[in-house]
């Protein structure tokens, strides 16, 4: 967690309302940490259905195996996240320590085992110690209370410099519903599914499997359009959480993804992972700019995705725009590397809405003074038309900076 804040943090702050049948509270347990909270327990209500989506890694974390295998039961009673180990590449002791974990926490909140969902982050490759947890959950589940999300957020900080929260209500039939998102993320970011844990919550009466639709449509256009090194976690976990309270004031209770009183709340559900997902570009290690990539004019979507995040991936890319150098030749060679079609004698590229490049050459009209100027600005839009067709996409960065490697030079001593 840094002493100094990205210059790219949000200037405002949401207050957070409470979400019926959710309860927080965070504690120093000192996994790796000292002087900081390091811990954070969320309790819910019996009944919460639980949704998640996690790393396509092929080296997962213990606690990313641990929640694959509970999420089949759709239900949750408590989430426990601790920041400074990432419990990964522990082998056989990583997988003792979730079932401790999970063992202490179920004593602790008076459930069963299969109810408690894990998320760790932090170094990987060094043996997590769950007896620190025995005591500080059982404090936790006692002084639990419903609200504080900031600190919550502020306890599962690794890297970070300041906590991400997102919140939105809309009404679910006749009810006003609420719906409120932590996330922690700064560096080791590709989401593929970004280090990168994030956790929402809802008043909503959603099923499981409605939750889970929503959520795996949700993340394709946010958390999964978000990179900052190009490296996916062993860790990623994107929890959602639906207590199902607002049913009492007269929100109906949701079975199916498709049902049509969700279209208000859908929309209100991926702003807030949007938001929480610009805020993880926004904090990225060393970030100075935060750049938005779109490309148009590609064959299909996912075309213009793959060279979209060539362009946000590429380091030459990234270091220019930290130099404030509208280098358009690098997003020629990124777009030229992705393998996607492209036409070189069709490409144009605009930077912070400046035409740069046009029909496969520098603009007749390109004026070196006003582009540097733009490149000035601490938000930089790059854009990538093909002339090829009518696929579109948009993925957020941001730049590379010296400190990046310094951040990352010495992470793990």
């Amino acid at each position: 967690m840094s002493s100094s804040v990205s210059p790219l943090a949000p200037k405002h702050v949401p207050d957070m309302p409470v979400i019926a049948g959710v309860r927080l509270a965070t504690a120093e347990a000192s996994i790796r940490y000292k002087n900081r909270t390091d811990v954070l327990l969320a309790v819910m209500d019996k009944g919460t259905a639980v949704a998640g989506v996690f790393t396509r890694s092929k080296c997962p974390s213990a606690p990313v195996e641990w929640c694959r295998a509970k999420l089949k039961g759709g239900k949750a009673r408590a989430l426990v996240v601790n920041s400074g180990n990432a419990n990964a590449f522990t082998g056989k002791t990583g997988r003792s320590s979730t079932a401790l974990t999970a063992k202490i926490a179920a004593k602790a909140v008076g459930c069963s085992e299969s109810e408690i969902f894990l998320a760790s982050t932090g170094v990987i490759g060094e043996p997590l110690d769950a007896t620190k947890f025995d005591g500080v959950l059982g404090r936790l589940a006692e002084t639990a209370e419903p609200g504080d999300y900031l600190a919550a957020a502020k306890a599962i900080m690794t890297t970070d410099t300041f906590p991400k929260v997102a919140t939105a209500t809309v009404k679910l039939g006749k009810a006003k519903v609420t719906i409120n998102g932590m996330a922690k993320g700064a560096g080791m970011i590709a989401p593929d599914m970004a280090t990168m844990l994030s956790f929402v919550f809802t008043d909503a009466p959603i099923a499981p499997a409605a939750l889970q639709a929503l959520l795996k449509s949700g993340v394709e256009d946010t958390f999964n359009a978000v990179t900052i090194d190009g490296d996916t976690s062993t860790s990623d976990t994107l929890l959602a959480f639906a207590t199902g309270a607002a049913a009492e004031h007269g929100a109906p209770k949701i079975s199916r993804a498709s049902d049509p009183r969700l279209k208000a709340f859908i929309k209100a559900f991926n702003q807030v992972l949007a938001n929480l997902a610009e805020q993880v570009a926004r904090d990225g290690e060393g970030a100075r700019k935060l750049v938005e990539i779109t490309v148009e004019g590609a064959k299909t979507k996912a075309s213009a995705r793959k060279i979209a995040m060539s362009i946000a991936n590429s380091p030459l890319v990234k270091t220019a725009i930290a130099g404030e150098d509208a280098n358009w030749g690098r997003v020629v060679m990124a777009v030229g590397k992705a393998g996607e079609p492209a036409d070189r004698d069709k490409l144009s590229i605009s930077f912070n809405g400046i035409r740069v490049a046009k029909s496969g050459a520098r603009d007749p009209d390109y004026d070196e003074a006003q582009v540097s100027e733009a490149m000035k600005a601490p938000e930089i839009a790059i854009k990538v038309s093909l002339g090829l067709g009518k696929g579109r996409d948009r993925v957020m960065t941001c730049d590379l900076t010296k400190e990046y490697v310094a951040i990352n030079g010495d992470y793990r001593s």
